[in-house]
């Protein structure tokens, strides 16, 4: 504890002293432009104004740069990616909205409700969208593929199909049969194997998501601690 209020306090001297002596080199500088006539007031304006040119152009360029990154996704080879880093934030989004999901988790057979997991899986296809239409389109050249086409890849190769194949059956059975548990419902068994199938899927694209984020230790997050990356 004494160490730690000892480095506290030089921390603060340090910074004291350094803001000091920023400010005296900065009044310096201003008092000496101040003095300036002629064509040394006009070099000064000028690199002054390149300067902050400068900084512009590059804050812009970071901002439109493409990056690229390869992501192994279901049913498809390796796909590449463009990354910027406003698109890297959406993917973060997407990553956080797909991994903190009921739906993500196995659901083994005798444990867990169907209907909790379609309608998370209904909020996800919501919510999924919803970003995409705030975030708006990546512009980027040729044919190269963007964080969009990896989330609208998910909603239509693995979302889509399942919920449009169980979600009105099971609804169907449950408006027919309200007072029976749906352990008894005849398809249940055959769901659940769908489901895990559709699971593993949806994985690979919540990883490629979090991969696109920069996201470390995905499996980790994702509550997978012994799944290698390669899996």
């Amino acid at each position: 504890m004494r160490r730690m209020r000892q480095r506290w306090v030089y921390t603060r001297w340090f910074a004291l002293i350094a803001g000091l002596m920023i400010g005296a080199v900065v009044g310096l500088a201003v008092y000496w432009a101040s003095t300036l006539t002629g064509v040394a007031l006009y070099t000064l304006c000028g690199t002054v104004a390149g300067g902050l040119a400068a900084l512009a152009i590059y804050t812009f360029w970071r901002s439109v740069h493409l990056t690229e990154l390869t992501v192994s996704i279901p049913n498809m080879t390796d796909l590449t990616f463009a990354v910027t880093p406003s698109n890297e934030g959406v993917a973060w989004r997407l990553f956080v909205e797909s991994s903190t999901r009921v739906a993500t988790q196995p659901l083994d057979q005798g444990s867990g409700v169907i209907r909790e997991t379609l309608d998370s899986l209904y909020s996800l296809f919501g919510s999924v969208r919803a970003i995409l239409l705030e975030a708006g389109p990546t512009t980027t050249p040729g044919a190269t593929q963007t964080v969009e086409h990896l989330a609208l890849g998910m909603l239509n190769g693995q979302l889509r199909p399942f919920l449009s194949r169980w979600h009105p059956r099971l609804t169907t059975w449950e408006q027919s049969n309200p007072d029976t548990p749906e352990s008894q419902w005849p398809e249940n068994a055959a769901c659940r194997a769908e489901l895990e199938t559709m699971r593993t899927g949806l994985l690979r694209y919540v990883r490629g998501l979090g991969e696109l984020a920069g996201v470390g230790n995905i499996d980790v997050m994702l509550g997978r601690p012994d799944t290698k990356d390669s899996a």
